[in-house]
């Protein structure tokens, strides 16, 4: 009796520690087939790899297509710089060529009213002289003639001052070949020898600017020429 109670007893012990061993065997088993799926389902159904996860081969990491990115927003950003630039530049010059036209314009139209204002002037001077031919016809006196010519003169000589024009002074002055031309000359005392004893044609100048030279006769003492020829 004892003995049988014995081995049901020990029957029960191996019955434990099989079923001990069996459920370690499983346990051990699923570890060992354990696999962690790291994609994610996005709401189309669609797996999608970890972010944490390694990068697909033959694809470029992120921070490269990120460089990419910015680099092709600053091409852009630079060629619209340069348009805009290219626009700018474009009415510039635009405005200038206007500008210089216009000025241009100004410049030619005051000078055809200057032009023109000057001749207005000088139709007086005209007028004058038909008046002391006509007078000739008629039989006038030599000195009216003399002093319709005089006044002709001297309005046209006002009407060349008014323009900015100056007669240039020439007789009783040493003659100075930037403002005389010398056609001739006549023998004179020595003190006044190089001095302009006549004058042909009168010259002028506006401003600084010689129009004419006048025609001029200078005087030469008879020591001067001597000298000159032995020279």
């Amino acid at each position: 009796m004892v003995f049988g109670r014995e081995k049901k007893r020990k029957k029960m012990q191996e019955d434990k520690v099989s079923e001990e061993m069996g459920d370690e065997a499983a346990n051990t088993s699923a570890e060992e087939i354990r696999v962690t799926d790291r994609r994610r389902i996005n709401p189309d159904g669609e797996a999608q790899a970890d972010e944490g996860a390694d990068e697909t081969p033959g694809l470029k990491p992120r921070y490269v297509e990120e460089l990419e990115a910015r680099t092709r927003a600053a091409e852009q950003k630079l060629a619209d710089v340069q348009s805009r630039f290219e626009q700018l530049r474009a009415q510039l010059q635009r405005e200038t060529d206007e500008t210089r036209q216009r000025l241009n314009r100004a410049a030619d139209e005051r000078a055809r009213r200057e032009k023109a204002d000057f001749i207005s002037s000088l139709l007086p001077v005209g007028d004058n002289l038909q008046r002391a031919i006509q007078a000739a016809e008629k039989g006038g006196t030599v000195e009216s003639l003399l002093d319709g010519v005089r006044g002709t003169l001297n309005n046209f000589e006002s009407t060349l001052l008014a323009s900015g024009v100056e007669p240039l002074q020439a007789v009783g002055q040493p003659f100075d070949p930037e403002q005389h031309e010398a056609v001739d000359t006549v023998e004179v005392e020595p003190e006044r020898d190089g001095l302009v004893t006549a004058e042909y044609s009168r010259g002028y100048r506006i401003g600084d600017r010689l129009l004419r030279p006048a025609r001029v006769q200078v005087g030469r003492s008879r020591g001067t020429e001597a000298r000159v020829a032995a020279e």
